[in-house]
This record gives structure tokens, sequence and C-alpha cells, in this order.
């Protein structure tokens, strides 16, 4: 790392149910085989090396494909009460970082290049980036190291919205051109045609 570069943490969140799925959604291999989570922990750590993933408590099988990806898997007792929770739980476990970009598993298409482009504008300052394809934003989000005490303190299942809804003059959104930061799993319809 360069002398005078910030250190920003890559938080997967992969701890969701995936109820609309049908569950065991980011396991579902994509027609080249590889698992939906796996895809979105490769596109995040192809741009930090530095990256946390959060699992359901007693999810082997992802614990174990994440891991394998090179993520530091931990796995979380209180997944249930919803996605900031996991949120917090992943800074957590990366206070000490500069910042963290936040993904999300169920969304496989994201490119590396998008990823890195919201670090950079963390490492420039920005409070909180984002990306957007053809004005509109979409994830992952990368929160710097102010936000702190705030991202700790989520609960429920509204993610990090209320943090970004308090912050919202400071969100510096990146223009890119990448559908994959828009486009999510949730459920099988959701897969392209002969992925389901």
């Amino acid at each position: 790392m360069a002398k005078g570069q910030r250190q920003v943490a890559g938080i997967l969140l992969a701890a969701g149910a995936g109820t609309r799925f049908g569950g065991d959604k980011l396991l579902h291999p994509l027609a080249d085989g590889v698992a939906i989570a796996a895809h979105a922990a490769r596109n995040l750590l192809a741009a930090t090396p530095d990256v946390i993933a959060v699992v359901r408590w007693g999810d082997f099988p992802l614990y174990d494909i994440l891991e394998q990806e090179g993520c530091q898997v931990t796995m979380f007792q209180g997944a249930a009460r919803g996605m900031g929770a996991s949120l917090a739980h992943g800074v957590r476990e990366a206070r000490s970082a500069d910042g963290w970009v936040i993904a999300l598993a169920d969304m496989p298409r994201l490119a590396a290049a998008t990823v890195r482009a919201v670090i950079a504008a963390l490492e420039e300052g920005a409070l909180i980036a984002a990306p957007a394809y053809r004005g509109e934003r979409g994830h992952p989000v990368g929160f710097g190291a102010a936000l702190r005490d705030e991202l700790l303190a989520l609960d429920g299942d509204r993610g990090a919205r209320a943090v970004i809804d308090q912050h919202r003059d400071a969100v510096r959104l990146v223009e890119c051109d990448d559908p994959g930061v828009l486009y999510d799993i949730d459920r099988k319809d959701d897969l392209p045609a002969g992925e389901a």
C-alpha cells in the first residue's frame, strides 16, 4: 500500500435467508457453474484484497465457498435481525479500516472496475460514494471512517439507508457504464434463461 493511501475494507453481505428465491440462493450456480456468492466475492476481491464476508450462523457450505475464494468469513448469530445488523457486524470485524465498501452477495455481475472507482472516491475523501448507471444509484456503497459509529449502530433490515439519508448531501455518485450495479437476484426468475 502506497504511503498515505487509505485502507478500505470490502464487506460482502451474504447472511440473508434467500426465502424469495426458495432458499440457498447464494449457492446457486450460474451458467459457468460458479455460485452467485462466489461471483460477488471475486468481483470485490479483484478490487480490494481485504474482504470480510458475513454469513448466517451455521451456513457452513456458504462459509466454505467464500473462504475458498479468499474472503475472511465471519458467521453472525444475529443475521435474522436484518441487513443493518449484518452490516454493523461486518464493520465491527474491520473497525480499524479507513473506510468500507459494502457489497451484496446476490449481485454477481458487478464489474471490479466499478468497485475500484468507489474505493478511489473514498480515498479522495468522499464521505459516501456509490456508483450510478444511467443516473440511477446502485451498489456497492462506500463509507468513510467518519461514519464508523453510525454504521456500528445499525440494526434491523434497512441496511445503511438511514446513514445515506442522513448524509444525502455528502453522497458522491460515480458514473459508470456498468449495469451490474443495479442487477441483483432475488427470485429464480431474476436469473438469465438457462440458469434457473
